[in-house]
C-alpha cells in the first residue's frame, strides 16, 4: 500500500497584515476580511529517504502561463527533492507576490502545483487629499490599473505619499489603503487619507547663549515659533532642511560678530505626542570673541600689487573679527581680479589664530593664473525667445578678454528685461584651454504676455474699470505691443502702441501710439467732489532712441495733439456765454480748442541694477519740449530728473530722488486777462505724486467764499468753520520742484509672499509762478434807509447786474383785519431778469516757491485683486490755501 505525503501551503493575504508585518510605518493600514497568510508546518513524509520528482503540473492559474511559474522554482524533473526543497519552493512562489494563495500537492513525486493568481488593479482612487492635489501624488506611487497587485508596492506608495504631507510639514498624516474586490479577480485599490494638521513649531529653546539674547538668535533662524505675530509665515511649520540652514545662520551670526570659536553642539527636534506641534532645542557653544590681527595681501599676478590691495581692504587691525567681511573680500578681489581678465583667479585667506592675545591674522593668497578669453557664450533654456534677444543684452563678445564687470553688467540688463527668472545669474565654464572660459546662460522664460481686466475703486478716481493686453516679448523678438482701455467716474482713455527696441538688428529702438483721452478735472467742496473742464485730447506719438554710452541714451519724439477744452453750459454759462460769475475768469479763458505739435528731446543716464525694482545705483534725465512746428500752442517745457538707490542691507532699501521743471511761453497770451502758459498745459501737484496732500491740492488757487453783508461797515466772509468755499480751483504753474526721500521695509517671510511691501517716506515740494488772475467780487448789503437786505439779479439781455425788487406784502393768515405783513428783502429780481446772485468774494492763495513738507508710511500690496497701495501722511508745512490729506489708497490700477 502506497503512502501519499502531501506538503501544503496556503497564504490568503489581508492587507492590513502584510503592510503592517515586517514594515514599520507612521500609518495605521487596514484591509477587507481576508485570512492572514500562515505558513503550517508540512505534513510529515511517509518516507524519510529523498524521492525523486516524476513530473510537476500547475493548475489555478489564468494570466500566467505554468512555464512562467516553474520559471521561478528550483524543482526540475528528475532531480531528488526532500522536505527543505519543498518548503525552498513555497517560499520562492511567496517572494514572487504573484499569488494570494498557492500550495504543492506530492503524490509520489507527482508533484501539483496549485496557485490563486493575485488580482489585476483596475482603479488606484485617493481619497481625503485636499492641501496636495492628485497631481502632486499620483507621479510618486507606483500602483496603477492593469499592473498586478503585490504588498510591496502597496507598501511603498503608503511610505511615499506620508513622505510627500511630512514634506509639507503635516507629520499627523495617515494613509490607511483598502482594497474593493470586482469580477474577473480584479480589485480597486483605495489610498483613504487623513491629512492631519499641519506641525507648528511650537517652541525654539536656546542653551548656551550668554552673550546674545534667545530673541536676538531666534531674528536669525528662517524657522519661526508659532503665534499670532507670525500667523502669515510660512516658516512656522518644521523642516529638517530648515533646521540645518538655521545651524549654518547660527554660525555665520556668531562668526560675524568675532566669535570665531562659534559651534552648535546639537539641534534636537522632538514630535509632541499628538503629532501636532515640535519642540526645538539648540545646545551652542560660544566660545571667545577675537579681533582682527595682521591683515595682508600676497599676490602672485602681475597686475595685482599687493601694496594697492593692503589700502582697499575693509578691515582693520584691532576691529572686531567678521567672517562676513573676509568673505565679501575674498568676492571683491575675486571681482577685481575679473576686471583684469582673471576669470578663475584662486583667492585664498590664510587664517592664524592665537587664542592668547584673542586675534585673528589672515593673509589674503592670490595665486597665479592665466589671462582668460571668452571662447563661447552659450544660452539654453530659451523656448520662445529668439536667441539674439539674449545675445544682444551681453557686454562681452566671444573672442573678448574676459571682464567680470561685462558679466555683472549682462546679468542686471538680462534681469531688467523681465523675461526670464528672477536673479538669473551666467555661469562660467573651464574652456577647452586654461585661458579660455565659455559663459553658460541657462534661462527659465516667464509670461510676458498680460491681459487685465479689473475693477476698483480710489480716492481719487472712485470706481474704475480697466482692460489692456500687453505682449513684452512679442514674437520672441522682445517687442512690445499694447492696448488699453481705462474708464472711471472721472477719466476714460484709449490707447494702443507698439514698440522695436532694436531696429534691423541696430541697437536704435523706435516707437510709437496713438491715444484718446478725456479728462474731467474736479475739486472738492465741502467734501462733495465736482467737475470743473473737461479736456478731451486725441493725438499720436513718434519715439525713437539711442545708446550714447553703456548707461546713457539720447530719446527723441513727436506728437501731435487736438485738445478740446469745455464746461458744463448748463451750469457755467450764461446768455450763451461762460459766465464768470459763476465759473470764474480763469476757467473760461481755458476753454476752447487747440493744437499742439511738439517735438522733444531726453537725455538719461541709469546705471540701477534692475529697472523694474532696483536695489541699488541712480538714474539722471533731462528733458525738453518744443511746441511751436505748427499747431496753435508755443511754449519750451523743461524737466529734470535724479534718483539713488542705496542697499542699507539686511533688505533696507533707501531711494531718494528729486524732478523739477519750467514752461516758457512764446507769444502772447490766449485773452488779455490770462498767463501765457494756458491751464491744461501748466504742472500741478498733489496726491498721489506728493502725498499728504489731496489731488492737485499744492500751489496756487481761487477759492471763493460767500459774503454776509448784513453789517455793512463790517462785511464778513463766510468760510463755514473752515470749509473750502464755494468754487475751489488750482491753477497750477509754470515752475514746479518736488523731492522725496523713502525707505523700504522687509518684513518676513510670509508678508513677503503676500506681496507686501510697508515703507516711510518724507515729501517736499511746490509748484509757482503764474499770472495772478483777475478777480471776480459781488456783494449784497442792507440798505441803512430802509433797513431792507439788497441781493443782486442779472439782466438777462445785458447781462448787467442790479438789485432785486421788494416783493409784495404777504398776507399770511387771509384775515381781512389783520394787514398782509411786508416782505424784509429785495429777493425778486424786475422784469427782464433771471436770476439771483449770492454776494461772493474771491481770493488767491499759494503762488509761493516755500516748500510743502509731509511726513507718512504707506504699504504696497500685490492682492490677488490687482494692486492695492495705501498711505497715511501728514503736512508738516503747508501755505495757506492748500487742500491737505492724511488717508489714500488706490485699487485696481498701476501705481
Amino acid at each position: 500500500m502506497n503512502s501519499v505525503a502531501s506538503h501544503k501551503f496556503s497564504a490568503r493575504t489581508q492587507l492590513s497584515a502584510f503592510l503592517m508585518a515586517g514594515t514599520m510605518l507612521s500609518a495605521p493600514v487596514m484591509a477587507q476580511e481576508v485570512a492572514p497568510p500562515t505558513v503550517p508546518a508540512p505534513a510529515p513524509e511517509a518516507t524519510p529517504t529523498a524521492t525523486t520528482v516524476q513530473s510537476i503540473t500547475v493548475v489555478g492559474n489564468q494570466r500566467l502561463e505554468a512555464q512562467t511559474i516553474l520559471s521561478y522554482l528550483r524543482l526540475r524533473v528528475g532531480q531528488t527533492y526532500d522536505r527543505a526543497t519543498l518548503d525552498q519552493a513555497l517560499k520562492d512562489l511567496a517572494a514572487t507576490e504573484l499569488f494570494k494563495d498557492f500550495q504543492i500537492t506530492d503524490n509520489s513525486g507527482a508533484l501539483q502545483i496549485q496557485v490563486t493568481e493575485n488580482p489585476v488593479i483596475n482603479r488606484v482612487i485617493l481619497e481625503g487629499n485636499k492641501r496636495l492635489k492628485e497631481d502632486k501624488i499620483r507621479p510618486e506611487i507606483k500602483l496603477a490599473p492593469r499592473q498586478i497587485f503585490t504588498r510591496s508596492k502597496v507598501r511603498a506608495d503608503v511610505a511615499r505619499i506620508i513622505e510627500l504631507y511630512k514634506r509639507q510639514g503635516r507629520f499627523a498624516a495617515t494613509v490607511e489603503p483598502k482594497m474593493v474586490s470586482l469580477d474577473q479577480n480584479r480589485v480597486d485599490v483605495v489610498f483613504e487619507i487623513n491629512e492631519g494638521p499641519k506641525s507648528k513649531v511650537r517652541q525654539i529653546n536656546i542653551i548656551g547663549n550668554e552673550k546674545f539674547g534667545d530673541g536676538d538668535l531666534k531674528d536669525e533662524m528662517a524657522t519661526k515659533e508659532s503665534g499670532l505675530l507670525t500667523i502669515l509665515s510660512s516658516n512656522t511649520s518644521y523642516d529638517p532642511d530648515r533646521l540645518a540652514y538655521d545651524q549654518q545662520k547660527l554660525r555665520l551670526f556668531y562668526l560675524a560678530n568675532g566669535y570665531a570659536d562659534f559651534r552648535v553642539i546639537s539641534a534636537v527636534a522632538e514630535l509632541t505626542s499628538n503629532k501636532q506641534d515640535f519642540i526645538i532645542t539648540y545646545v551652542i557653544e560660544e566660545g571667545e570673541r577675537y579681533k582682527f590681527g595682521d591683515v595682508n595681501v600676497k599676490s602672485e599676478l602681475r597686475d595685482f600689487q599687493p601694496e594697492m590691495l593692503q589700502k582697499l581692504l575693509p578691515m582693520k587691525k584691532d576691529d572686531w573679527y567678521d567672517a562676513k567681511l573676509v568673505e565679501d573680500t575674498v568676492e571683491s578681489l575675486s571681482e577685481t581680479a575679473g576686471l583684469f581678465g582673471y576669470a578663475f583667479a584662486d583667492i585664498n585667506p590664510e587664517f592664524r589664530r592665537d587664542p592668547e592675545t584673542r586675534t585673528m591674522q589672515i593673509t589674503f593668497n592670490v595665486a597665479e593664473s592665466p589671462r582668460t578669453y571668452v571662447e563661447r557664450i552659450d544660452v539654453n533654456g530659451n523656448t520662445l525667445t529668439h536667441d539674439k534677444v539674449v545675445r544682444r543684452e551681453f557686454r562681452l563678445n566671444e573672442g573678448d578678454a574676459f571682464n567680470s564687470f561685462g558679466i555683472k553688467r549682462t546679468e542686471n540688463r538680462l534681469n531688467s528685461l523681465g523675461y526670464f527668472q528672477e536673479n538669473l545669474e551666467i555661469e562660467r565654464k573651464e574652456g577647452s584651454a586654461p585661458d579660455r572660459i565659455v559663459l553658460e546662460t541657462n534661462v527659465e522664460e516667464k509670461p510676458t504676455g498680460e491681459l487685465s481686466l479689473s475693477a476698483g475703486f480710489s480716492s481719487i478716481e472712485n470706481f474704475l474699470l480697466q482692460a489692456s493686453i500687453r505682449q513684452r516679448n512679442f514674437r520672441g523678438l522682445g517687442q512690445q505691443l499694447q492696448a488699453s482701455v481705462n474708464y472711471s467716474s472721472y477719466s476714460k482713455s484709449i490707447e494702443l502702441g507698439f514698440t522695436e527696441p532694436y531696429l534691423f538688428d541696430r541697437n536704435i529702438s523706435v516707437g510709437g501710439s496713438v491715444y484718446r483721452r478725456d479728462l474731467n478735472s474736479f475739486n472738492f467742496i465741502n467734501n462733495d467732489r465736482r467737475t470743473t473742464f473737461q479736456q478731451v485730447t486725441t493725438g499720436f506719438q513718434l519715439n525713437a532712441g539711442v545708446p550714447l554710452t553703456e548707461f546713457m541714451s539720447f530719446f527723441a519724439r513727436y506728437s501731435l495733439n487736438y485738445d478740446d477744452v469745455t464746461l458744463d453750459r448748463g451750469l457755467y454759462y450764461f446768455g450763451g456765454q461762460c459766465d464768470p460769475f459763476v465759473a470764474g475768469r480763469y476757467l473760461c479763458d481755458a476753454i476752447g480748442t487747440r493744437t499742439t505739435s511738439l517735438v522733444g528731446y531726453t537725455i538719461a543716464y541709469d546705471d540701477r541694477d534692475n529697472r523694474l525694482r532696483p536695489t541699488r545705483g541712480q538714474s539722471l534725465s533731462l528733458s525738453q519740449d518744443f511746441a511751436g512746428l505748427g499747431g496753435s500752442v508755443k511754449y519750451v517745457r523743461t524737466r529734470a530728473n535724479a534718483s539713488k538707490h542705496f542697499n542699507l542691507g539686511s533688505r533696507f532699501i533707501l531711494n531718494l530722488s528729486a524732478e523739477g521743471g519750467y514752461i516758457y511761453p512764446f507769444g502772447g497770451r490766449p485773452t488779455p486777462t490770462s498767463d501765457k502758459v494756458r491751464l491744461t498745459d501748466r504742472f500741478f501737484l498733489g496726491e498721489p505724486q506728493m502725498r499728504g496732500f489731496d489731488i492737485r491740492g499744492v500751489g496756487p488757487r481761487v477759492i471763493r467764499y460767500g459774503v454776509d453783508n448784513s453789517d455793512p461797515a463790517n462785511p464778513k466772509v463766510i468760510t463755514d468753520g473752515g470749509d473750502r468755499g464755494q468754487i475751489d480751483d488750482a491753477l497750477g504753474g509754470r515752475a514746479y520742484y518736488q523731492g522725496r526721500l523713502e525707505l523700504d521695509i522687509p518684513l518676513g517671510t510670509g508678508a513677503k509672499e503676500l506681496g507686501l511691501r510697508p515703507s516711510i517716506f518724507l515729501d517736499v515740494g511746490s509748484v509757482f509762478s503764474v499770472k495772478r488772475p483777475t478777480l471776480t467780487t459781488l456783494a449784497s448789503f442792507t440798505d441803512p434807509a430802509d433797513g431792507l437786505t439788497k441781493n443782486l439779479c442779472r439782466n438777462s439781455t445785458t447781462g448787467g447786474i442790479t438789485f432785486g425788487t421788494l416783493g409784495a406784502p404777504v398776507d399770511h393768515d387771509n384775515n381781512p383785519a389783520t394787514p398782509p405783513v411786508p416782505q424784509t428783502a429785495y429777493t425778486n429780481c424786475p422784469d427782464g431778469t433771471t436770476s439771483n446772485l449770492s454776494p461772493f468774494e474771491e481770493r488767491f492763495f499759494g503762488d509761493t516757491w516755500m516748500p510743502r513738507v509731509s511726513i507718512g508710511a504707506g504699504v504696497n500690496w500685490n492682492s490677488p485683486f490687482g494692486p492695492f497701495r495705501i498711505d497715511f501722511a501728514y503736512a508738516l508745512r503747508k501755505e495757506e490755501g492748500d487742500d491737505t490729506k492724511r488717508f489714500s489708497f488706490n485699487v485696481g490700477t498701476q501705481f
